[in-house]
């Protein structure tokens, strides 16, 4: 057969972590041999690589190919992957099914090139593959709770389960006999299976800060937020060298970490769904595994304070005094409620009633007014963080995501260490005027590349995308696209056209 008359075809690998057998290379070699003998050749490829098959929203691979499908004319008349297995190990075997479908009912179908089974529509093919897909499926299960028991074992000896340490604290690499091996710095992993991972106390600058946090809590009777606005007065930094704010006191003042207490288990997320909170009955809890930063009175009487705040009042008094507050100030808000003396914390209207949000329905505070700039927050801080994946995903050998400490924004970083921001910017809604976006620059983001994300009418998408050399303002502002700042930027038609424009604009700074 000439190389006219092969069927054009796309191949999507996918590999987790959990067998060479599945290594990108071997996948490809598979579906070449199944190509060949087939009269197929493989014109594009879709990857996702160090992902796992039990969710769709992490693999953009898999995702991209679903939107060319459906997009119609995708250059290609067939999908070539491994196995089952490697399409998806989902926990409902309908979702795999229904995205196959999506494939075949747009005339291109796809091919399981090591299975034993022919995806032909026939009947014993038909259970085999339904067979395989739940077999998939219940592997992922089987083995995350494989997983999980090995981590609660690990835990109960004291050993850290992942995550940042926490201010005050820092990680040292040990032995599995706890003989001490190095401090690891932020970013740094074990290379040695058999080592594990504790907490230390950190520098005495971050000691000293934790231990005036409860004395300001215990003895002056501060509140939460109060400590953090004095904090903030002292230019003491937070991690990252961010601010402080209520939730970074009041962990501080509430995780047992800091009596020496190794922690695992307060939230759970298992097979891709979202993470929730566990009860404290369920978590798993080693005292004296590392040294403490304060002592246990100290702790226990910072919780009784904490605890001594709420848990005497019914709910009808928490919801008193949010009326008292909204009364007084004719609105609500997280931090008119972190500022006031009189109002418990958030904290404790979540626990009591699971979010802030229902104690204000409660005392009738609920229009969709009320909450529109929070939701669009964080609809905003959503489309910025699937554009970094759509970047990375789009130039993986060439750029990385870099997640900061603390509450630091994620930002983009280049083979040669240049760092390119990334600002989401919401449209604002004019009367008789162009359409218009509201630019909020990040204090300490003005000096990098940035990438302006311009949001559509809706702000449900991204619309337009200019590269700029640095932010040289550092208060809101608006702008339209026939505003001069903007045009002074590079303009994007496509995301693709992203690491050129990088490259152009460093090179005129």
């Amino acid at each position: 057969m000439t190389a006219d008359s092969q069927i054009p075809a796309a191949q999507y690998l996918r590999m987790s972590t959990e067998h060479q057998q599945y290594s990108l290379d071997n996948q490809r070699l598979a579906i070449q041999a199944y190509s060949d003998s087939h009269g197929l050749t493989v014109v594009k490829t879709y990857t996702d690589g160090a992902k796992s098959g039990v969710v769709l929203r992490r693999r953009n691979g898999l995702r991209q190919l679903l939107q060319d499908v459906m997009g119609g004319d995708p250059g290609y008349k067939a999908i070539l992957v491994y196995d089952v297995s490697r399409w998806g190990r989902f926990q409902d075997a309908d979702e795999s099914a229904h995205y196959e479908f999506l494939c075949k009912s747009a005339g291109i179908p796809v091919h399981y090139c090591a299975e034993t089974f022919v995806n032909d529509g026939a009947l014993p093919n038909m259970l085999m593959k339904a067979l395989k897909r739940t077999m998939a499926g219940e592997y992922s299960r089987e083995l995350g709770v494989k997983v999980f028991a090995g981590l609660k074992r690990l835990a109960r000896l004291g050993f850290k389960q992942g995550g940042l340490p926490g201010y005050g604290l820092r990680r040292m690499l040990v032995s599995a006999g706890r003989e001490p091996k190095q401090q690891l710095a932020h970013g740094d992993r074990k290379s040695i299976a058999t080592d594990r991972v504790i907490l230390v106390p950190g520098p005495m600058e971050e000691l000293e800060c934790v231990r005036e946090i409860y004395r300001m809590f215990i003895t002056e009777k501060r509140t939460v937020y109060g400590i953090a606005c004095e904090l903030n007065k002292r230019n003491i930094k937070y991690l990252g060298n961010s601010k402080w704010d209520y939730a970074a006191v009041h962990q501080i003042l509430s995780h047992p970490k800091y009596v020496g207490c190794n922690v695992f288990g307060r939230t759970s997320q298992k097979l891709g769904a979202p993470s929730v909170r566990t009860s404290k009955s369920q978590w798993i809890l080693t005292p004296n595994a590392f040294a403490p930063v304060v002592d246990e009175a100290t702790f226990n009487e910072a919780q009784r304070l904490l605890l001594e705040r709420t848990i005497n009042k019914s709910d009808e008094e928490l919801l008193n005094a949010l009326r008292s507050l909204l009364a007084r100030e004719g609105r609500l808000s997280l931090r008119l409620i972190k500022e006031s003396e009189e109002v418990p914390s958030p904290s404790a209207y979540r626990s009591r009633f699971g979010a802030v949000r229902k104690a204000y329905e409660r005392i009738g505070y609920g229009r969709p007014d009320d909450f529109g700039p929070i939701d669009l927050r964080r609809k905003t801080q959503a489309l910025r963080e699937e554009l970094l994946a759509r970047i990375k995903t789009m130039f993986p050998d060439e750029l990385s995501i870099v997640r900061r400490g603390g509450r630091r924004r994620s930002h983009i970083r280049l083979k040669g260490g240049l760092i390119v921001a990334v600002l989401a910017c919401r449209s604002i809604r004019t009367e008789c005027k162009p359409l218009t976006w509201q630019v909020d620059p990040v204090a300490h983001e003005r000096r990098y590349v940035t990438l302006l994300a311009l949001l559509d009418i809706n702000n449900g998408a991204v619309q337009e995308m200019y590269i700029r050399a640095d932010m040289d303002r550092q208060k809101r502002f608006h702008v339209t696209t026939d505003d001069v700042w903007l045009k002074r930027g590079k303009h994007l038609k496509f995301l693709s056209q992203f690491r050129e424009a990088v490259k152009a604009i460093s090179q005129n700074c």
